[in-house]
């Protein structure tokens, strides 16, 4: 009996939409090879690490509420990937701080949220240090080259763009005018984020906090989410609107910045030790939140947070939609 031919997929972006679609492909039968330009698997969902310490310094937690994505979440944290987080969180507002009476669930991956990613990455192909330059169409298949290796000696059936709609529209140079319209709706704030490393707890009162009104938007102290490990680390985050109007700025200037406000805000930082990272696309998401974008005549597909409401749910259901869209299409 002829084995039937299996369908190879392209899936170009390595965080949670991405390796939510190849995931489930691979586990459907096509054969799924993921690009990723970074050193590691998880995107925005990111644990940075040094010599005796690590911190999340992309997205901090995430939520659920679908169903299928909640059953999923169930399997994640029996198998100790995930696990809830219940942080004593601070709220900034005019001017003043208030304990949050939020009584929303949070889900941290462990030991850092990188973990969920390099989880969903476990029985993929996953090119790492691979920035795909070029998509090439070739009698309906598509071949990729990439800056680091230039042209891969291999055609697919299928390309997955799950990367934010910025660089869909820098390496898709000629568009389907469908998602031309959506790429060009969407408007994507950076965000600078700084990593500040003690000898021992800074005298801050919550674990967490938001803040509105200033620069920064963001505090977390890592060590107050389950099975961290090393040196007392903290993240700021600074506001959407302040580090896209600053997205340029030198590192130094955008440290003096924002750990002058942090002191401001209660958590001094002087004597820390400081890392800083810059997210040129962290935020920001489609208003007709089409969930994902499949266009079969072009074997195409688009998934990411940005098509589901920005979120790390979204962007797990957008890559899980557009791969059962295919499924359903074969």
């Amino acid at each position: 009996m002829q084995t039937p031919f299996k369908k190879r997929v392209a899936v170009i972006g390595a965080g949670i939409a991405g390796l939510s679609c190849a995931s489930r492909l691979q586990e459907m039968g096509f054969d799924v090879e993921v690009f990723e330009k970074s050193r590691g698997p998880s995107g925005r969902m990111s644990t940075r690490q040094g010599n005796g310490w690590a911190a999340d310094h992309g997205a901090q937690y995430f939520t659920a509420r679908d169903p299928l994505f909640l059953h999923n979440l169930k399997a994640w944290i029996e198998g100790g990937v995930v696990s809830s987080w219940h942080p004593k969180i601070g709220l900034f507002e005019d001017g003043q701080w208030h304990e949050s009476s939020s009584d929303e669930k949070r889900y941290v991956a462990n030991p850092g949220m990188n973990a969920l990613g390099k989880f969903l990455a476990g029985d993929l192909i996953v090119h790492l240090n691979q920035t795909i330059d070029q998509l090439i169409s070739i009698k309906d298949q598509w071949q990729l080259s990439s800056k680091e290796s230039g042209p891969i000696n291999s055609t697919f059936n299928y390309i997955i763009l799950a990367i934010p709609a910025p660089q869909v529209v820098a390496l898709a140079k000629k568009l389907p005018s469908e998602v031309e319209s959506v790429c060009a709706a969407v408007d994507m704030d950076g965000c600078w984020t700084v990593i500040a490393r003690f000898n021992e707890k800074p005298p801050f009162p919550f674990d967490a906090t938001f803040v509105n009104g200033e620069i920064i938007s963001w505090i977390c102290r890592n060590q107050s989410k389950p099975d961290r490990s090393g040196k007392e680390s903290w993240t700021i985050h600074a506001s959407p609107s302040w580090s896209q109007e600053n997205i340029e700025l030198d590192a130094a200037d955008v440290n003096r910045q924002l750990l002058e406000c942090a002191r401001n805000l209660g958590l001094d930082c002087r004597g820390a030790e400081i890392s800083t990272h810059r997210w040129r696309y962290a935020s920001g998401y489609s208003k007709a939140n089409p969930e994902f974008i499949f266009i079969p005549k072009f074997y195409l597909g688009l998934c990411g947070d940005w098509l589901n409401g920005g979120r790390v749910e979204g962007a797990w259901l957008s890559g899980r939609k557009l791969a059962d869209q295919i499924i359903g299409t074969n």
